[in-house]
């Protein structure tokens, strides 16, 4: 699995051209396109600006020797690459494995072009198996879990590794939703969009057209 995510990071890393913004995603698949960047720019030159989505790939990336800026430093961003944690057959995906979603909405939403990269186990005819994370503002956060587990959505709250609520990288708590199939993404969204106190969700619905899977016959492109 290593190996195939590896794969997918490097292949992604072919669409970085010198003098890009890039936008660096987060999680375990994404650190493969970011290392190979680090590569690439030590070995080839290459120069580009990296625009992070967490704490976590901003260090990784500080690391490598990739000159970073803050999404509000720059008028967009060329591409941005990320992983996903599930993709329907639309290419609508859940993201926020990683507790990272806020960020990587906001830089998915000023890039100008945006792919995914993941192994075959993250396809789906419809999204559901992975758990839909809801990023919320702490004061009513009680309230909302409550309205959620009266509306079906099965909440639970996202734990540190001492058993606390998560604080993410902006200071939120994570309620993640365990919906068993999502037949219209949009419609969760709009509802979840409408909550007040809701800051963000994981559905990243019509973002991506382009998503690179790994499978055990090696690298494929998939294009809406």
């Amino acid at each position: 699995m290593e190996n195939l995510k590896k794969q997918v990071g490097i292949k992604a890393a072919e669409f970085v051209k010198d003098g890009m913004i890039v936008g660096l995603g987060t999680g375990s698949t994404a650190a493969f396109f970011v290392e190979e960047l680090g590569r690439r720019i030590h070995d080839e030159g290459l120069n580009i600006i990296g625009v992070t989505t967490s704490s976590v790939t901003s260090e990784q990336a500080s690391k490598l020797g990739i000159p970073l800026k803050s999404i509000d430093e720059v008028d967009f961003v060329d591409l941005t690459v990320d992983g996903a944690d599930e993709i329907d057959s639309k290419l609508n995906g859940i993201k926020g494995g990683g507790a990272a979603l806020l960020m990587e909405k906001i830089v998915a939403t000023y890039s100008h072009d945006y792919i995914w990269i993941v192994d075959e186990s993250k396809l789906s005819e419809n999204l559901g198996s992975f758990k839909v994370p809801v990023e919320v503002i702490p004061y009513g956060a009680e309230q909302i879990f409550r309205k959620f587990t009266t509306a079906g959505y099965a909440p639970t709250w996202r734990e540190d590794d001492k058993g606390n609520k998560l604080i993410t990288d902006m200071h939120h708590y994570l309620i993640d939703l365990h919906i068993s199939e999502i037949k219209h993404p949009e419609q969760l969204a709009q509802e979840l969009d409408l909550t007040v106190g809701v800051v963000e969700h994981g559905l990243f619905n019509n973002m991506v057209k382009k998503v690179i899977v790994a499978d055990h016959d090696g690298v494929k492109i998939i294009e809406k």
